[in-house]
């Protein structure tokens, strides 16, 4: 018993720390998460108006305006289902909504970047500005 206690943290300690820098595929993820989706090649999606789109996006992004009519068909249309989607607006307030739609209809990975651009832009990350 002695033995099995020390091997067995010895086992999950390379484990916990493996785990803890995976990135997540499903929900919100920070700012540096986020890069290193982007970096991986996630499918990049903005939720926000056309509008605030030309104020400024993420490079690669699709515009796909939740709350318009048709959204979760128009997100098909626009990025794979099949593969991981990063979901994006302003603050992050409609990009859970719109994340919850995606996943519920059959979307298999779905992350939100926690904070929108907002956290984005704080934290000293580009954008592509104009259309």
């Amino acid at each position: 018993m002695k033995f099995t206690i020390p091997v067995l943290i010895a086992c999950l300690i390379p484990a916990m720390a493996f785990a803890a820098d995976t990135i997540p595929t499903n929900g919100p993820v920070k700012v540096e998460q986020a890069e290193k989706q982007i970096a991986s090649g996630v499918q990049l999606l903005d939720v926000r108006t056309v509008d605030e789109w030309e104020t400024g996006y993420l490079k690669g992004a699709k515009l796909v305006t939740f709350g318009e009519q048709g959204f979760v068909e128009k997100a098909k249309a626009a990025v794979d289902p099949k593969k991981p989607v990063l979901v994006y607006c302003r603050s992050g307030k409609r990009t859970i909504a719109a994340a919850k739609q995606l996943r519920e209809a059959g979307f298999v990975s779905v992350s939100e970047l926690a904070g929108g651009l907002i956290a984005w832009e704080k934290a000293g990350k580009p954008l592509v500005k104009g259309k």
